[in-house]
């Protein structure tokens, strides 16, 4: 791996498990105040949780949506650049004619906006006896991956279910990432037996960051959250998590491991393109 430049060849990542409740104005301002508290405390990427500005539920999709810009983005474009961060924007629902996104936006240090990403893989499950939802009875899915660079590296984003998709992963992998970020809301039922096991599968498969950014669980909300927010290295290690609580987890990014993990097993070069590949379909 090429020699990476003194100074770049790590940063600081920034999980914020938000508590999230149905006043709009409030999930706001307290998703502004800790993003700010995170960069404060030397945090150069900072990331939301999925739906940080309403509850997480089919039932309020339509009536949170808004669309892009709005309220919730310009104020995330503020806050950006105001610290002069990268802000991975966690997820809103996003209202575009008569369709309803989940849409992830991200902004960079100089509040321009870097790019959108709207979920591609729409959460529908039926696990009987335990839960059953379907995001398909009011969101659309998306169609395009979201890659945006930094002075450090190049980061993928995706959304939740998606995390279950190692072809995804291994896509924004192939396009040069060294880290993706997965703002996402597992529940009671998945979360304790998957969301970190998923996690360590798309980092050691990729040999890259992973991380999962959750909401705060609320025991009295309609969809219970299991929080866990965390970041995976690429030898598949967790380097740091939390549990349910709201809070922010700081983890190092650092690319020299990145880059000896890759040397020392080295997967990508070993791949049999010969015989079998992966890409896009259009």
């Amino acid at each position: 791996m090429a020699a990476i430049a003194k100074g770049l060849s790590r940063f600081q990542l920034a999980l914020v498990q938000l508590a999230v409740g149905k006043d709009k104005a409030a999930n706001l301002r307290r998703a502004a105040g800790m993003v700010r508290e995170a960069a404060q405390k030397g945090a150069q990427v900072v990331a939301l949780p999925e739906c940080f500005n309403c509850p997480y539920g089919t039932q309020y999709f339509g009536e949170y949506a808004e669309t892009i810009p709005g309220d919730s983005t310009d104020l995330l474009s503020k806050v950006a650049q105001e610290c002069k961060i990268y802000l991975i924007g966690g997820s809103i629902p996003e209202r575009d004619g008569d369709k309803v996104y989940n849409t992830c936006t991200v902004f960079g240090p100089n509040g321009s906006m870097l790019g959108k990403y709207r979920k591609m893989h729409l959460f529908d499950i039926d696990v009987p006896g335990k839960i059953r939802f379907q995001e398909s009875e009011t969101l659309s899915p998306g169609n395009d991956l979201l890659t945006f660079d930094t002075e450090w590296c190049k980061i993928g984003v995706a959304i939740c279910y998606d995390l279950r998709f190692q072809e995804m992963a291994a896509l924004y992998s192939q396009k040069g990432c060294k880290l993706i970020c997965y703002p996402g809301a597992f529940n009671m039922t998945t979360g304790p037996v998957h969301w970190e096991l998923l996690l360590r599968g798309r980092a050691l498969d990729n040999q890259l960051y992973a991380a999962a950014i959750s909401p705060a669980r609320d025991e009295k909300a309609s969809y219970i959250a299991w929080g866990h927010s965390t970041l995976v290295n690429p030898w598949g290690e967790v380097v740091k998590t939390t549990e349910e609580k709201e809070g922010v987890v700081y983890g190092e990014v650092d690319l020299e491991f990145l880059g000896g993990v890759r040397d020392q097993i080295p997967v990508t070069k070993q791949r049999r393109h010969d015989v079998y590949s992966l890409g896009l379909v259009k």
